[in-house]
């Protein structure tokens, strides 16, 4: 009999790709705002309840639920939204276990590689590191601390944290974005162009999410971030080389986007790198190690599909 694998965040591409690698192996439900298959379940975090049914003989639950980062301008309203959306959900799957005397053998949760700061540094950040103190970190902090709550009140038996860097797919996210300017000879880096962007493609981390759920040894924090390193300049430079397309515009300045965007402007003119040894040591093997082939990957099987 197959292992039940209960997934939030149903809308969300990482949700979609991950439920495809999982549904040979393991029985998938979600957790969704509106039902509309026979594998999803309703629950509504403004008023703090979920269809009970959603938990019944679950083994495993990877949490991937939390609004959009980079969406809209960060509003103290906004700052409370993507907190409640990482935190109160966790906390509501975690009432709803133990009203339900459910012990799960893993309790798996998305996390953010801003965990060590939005900061430019020289630095590669591993998991030994300490937090960062601005927002976003603080984010991640609390979202970690959530998860964790699944282990010291033993509701789970492991827990494992994936601090994800930006994920690249094919129609969704920060590649899309970045590919418009560039498709239309207008791209160009952002501010000083020299921050990393530590990134991963979507096959990888979903990778990372199978290989955790199916490898008991694995717990506690993971960056899910690639081996090699790029900078914004380097990542946008590559994108136009994979896409045959001209570079020639100055960079955007940095004062700009932070008249559009605020406060989030710090997610695209800043960023550090962060090493992946950890998940590698553990057994994990990527796929896609190098930028341009990942590009290539995506960007190809995108022109195919048109």
């Amino acid at each position: 009999m197959k292992e039940t694998v209960l997934i939030t965040g149903a809308s969300g591409a990482i949700a979609r790709a991950l439920s495809k690698k999982l549904e040979n192996s393991y029985s998938v439900r979600f957790l969704t705002r509106k039902k509309e298959a026979e594998n999803e379940f309703e629950w509504d975090l403004e008023n703090n309840i979920a269809d009970e049914k959603a938990f019944e003989n679950v083994d495993h639950i990877i949490h991937l639920a939390g609004a959009n980062i980079s969406e809209k301008r960060w509003s103290e309203d906004r700052k409370t939204e993507l907190i409640e959306s990482r935190v109160k959900s966790a906390n509501l799957i975690l009432e709803y276990l133990k009203q339900q005397n459910i012990r799960l053998k893993s309790f798996i949760s998305a996390s953010g590689i801003n965990y060590y700061g939005t900061i430019t540094s020289e630095k590669i950040f591993t998991e030994n590191d300490p937090s960062g103190h601005d927002f976003l970190s603080n984010v991640v902090i609390v979202w970690e601390n959530a998860a964790d709550r699944f282990k010291t009140e033993n509701m789970a038996e492991r827990v494992v944290k994936i601090r994800t860097a930006v994920v690249l797919s094919r129609n969704d996210g920060a590649l899309s974005k970045m590919m418009v300017p560039i498709q239309l000879g207008l791209g160009s880096p952002i501010g000083s162009g020299r921050q990393y962007m530590p990134w991963i493609h979507i096959n990888d981390i979903c990778g990372i999410y199978e290989f955790a759920l199916k490898n008991t040894a694995i717990e506690g924090a993971f960056n899910a971030s690639a081996p090699q390193h790029a900078t914004n300049k380097t990542f946008t430079k590559t994108i136009a080389e994979v896409l045959k397309k001209p570079l020639f515009m100055p960079n955007v300045p940095g004062f700009m986007l932070k008249l559009i965007f605020g406060e989030l402007s710090s997610v695209l003119l800043e960023g550090s790198r962060a090493s992946s040894e950890k998940v590698q040591k553990a057994g994990y093997e990527f796929k896609f190690p190098d930028l341009k082939k990942a590009l290539e990957d995506l960007l190809n099987k995108q022109k195919h599909e048109k």
